[in-house]
């Protein structure tokens, strides 16, 4: 290896640093790799005697010993060990493979994580070339989209773990017991591409009438314990967990409410929800957070304003202009009924707009008690969910909502299980908790 630096030096006159920097590290891989190789087979493959309990009751009986390539962060090794099989299963056992979480893959846990550390941020195969070049490590497209999704799927079993324990009463609390001035549950959808089959007999927004995309719900959770100079809300720094999937309301309501309860809301002094105006958000405070501060975030209430504007006067002309920028003081204001009471004083003739204006008549009625966001200030509170909005574009539009992107919802879900844990900083976790088990 050192020759041939010198032999570089010798043809070009100087060093070409970065093709020496290339080189010595692929030379300390490989050393490196021969060492691993060196380390791992060390315990003669493992071998336990003529048999060993199968775990199912039965005895397997030893075979042979077994090579296996495995890719590892270092260099390809091979690793010897020892086969038993059991009659009564049918199957083989192979303890070393257990002992080095090496089960039915070819990759070492190393090369696993740095694979679902770029699945779980980029496009496929966008990860896949940042490992040729970051690491050194050669693997398929395709190897980087399963064992990221495979790790997405066991995020999500200990997800429905953790879930269960806390709604069975076996709370698992984050951090202290400190009691938590406000605690935030910040929640939203937004719609993802699927392949076709996910899709059916779904109706959908287009011309065609056929579904394109499923909604996938995010939930966040958040602290807030103080105010700016200008008594604007602060986030606490680095509070923000996230949760999501692709399901039915009454499963996310879970979802949501476990990782409030993970977060500290039994210990909280205020509980705040935050959301736009969607039935199904509001159902889920209901069952899971009743007594519970409900805010409706005050930009989707703007473009509901805009939107009433529009169908009483039509086109953006002076008239609907002064009409926006009264009625907007007056939602900042919290006086809903004022609003309600102006869309009341003029008339629509056409239908269409006039049953269209009626729903947004009753938006505003539904949810007057969730807009009084002069008080809400007052108390130093968030009236907007851009941190739930900001979440959506992160989790899915920037990782989930590419183009030429269409997901099963298994794999789209495992890959938001996956972000999310990852967003939320709990990696490391998930990392330590799989090599205790």
């Amino acid at each position: 290896m050192i020759e041939r630096v010198f032999q570089e030096i010798g043809q070009r006159g100087h060093v070409d640093l970065e093709a020496s920097e290339m080189t010595i590290r692929a030379a300390a891989h490989r050393i490196g790799g021969r060492l691993l190789e060196k380390l791992l087979n060390a315990d003669g493959g493992r071998y336990q005697g003529s048999g060993l309990p199968c775990g199912q009751g039965h005895t397997a009986r030893f075979v042979e010993f077994r090579k296996k390539q495995l890719l590892t962060v270092l260099a390809p090794v091979e690793v010897h060990r020892a086969y038993y099989h059991c009659e009564g299963c049918g199957a083989g056992v192979i303890p070393k493979d257990r002992e080095l979480d090496i089960v039915y893959t070819s990759f070492s846990p190393g090369v696993r994580r740095m694979m679902g550390q770029v699945g779980g941020k980029e496009a496929f195969e966008n990860g896949r070339k940042d490992l040729e070049v970051l690491a050194g490590l050669q693997v398929k497209t395709k190897a980087v989209e399963r064992v990221s999704e495979a790790l997405g799927e066991q995020i999500e079993q200990q997800n429905q773990q953790e879930q269960k324990q806390i709604l069975s009463g076996k709370v698992v609390c984050f951090g202290g017991q400190a009691q938590i001035p406000n605690l935030y549950v910040a929640i939203d959808g937004s719609g993802v591409p699927v392949v076709a089959r996910e899709t059916e007999g779904r109706q959908g927004k287009d011309p065609t009438g056929k579904a394109k995309t499923r909604e996938a719900k995010l939930g966040c959770v958040f602290t807030q314990t103080t105010v700016d100079e200008e008594g604007y809300a602060v986030r606490d720094e680095e509070s923000t967990t996230y949760v999501g999937a692709i399901e039915e309301a009454e499963f996310f309501g879970r979802r949501i409410y476990a990782e409030a309860v993970r977060r500290g809301l039994l210990r909280a002094r205020r509980v705040i929800v935050l959301g736009d105006g969607a039935k199904w958000i509001w159902g889920i405070v209901e069952e899971h957070f009743l007594g519970a501060l409900e805010i409706v975030d005050l930009y989707h209430a703007r473009e509901h304003l805009e939107k009433s504007a529009r169908l009483l006067y039509g086109a953006k002309g002076a008239a609907c202009q002064a009409w926006i920028s009264a009625r907007r003081d007056e939602l900042d204001e919290g006086k809903v009924e004022a609003i309600i009471a102006a869309m009341n004083r003029r008339r629509v003739r056409d239908s269409e707009a006039q049953e269209e204006l009626e729903k947004e008549r009753g938006y505003f009625r539904g949810n007057a008690a969730r807009m009084r966001y002069a008080k809400f200030r007052s108390q130093g509170l968030f009236v907007g969910s851009g941190v739930v909005e900001a979440g959506c574009k992160i989790i899915f539009g920037q990782r989930l909502k590419l183009s030429g992107m269409h997901w099963t919802v298994r794999g789209a879900n495992a890959i938001i299980a996956l972000r999310c844990c990852q967003l939320s900083g709990r990696w490391e976790e998930f990392w330590e908790s799989r090599a205790a088990s």
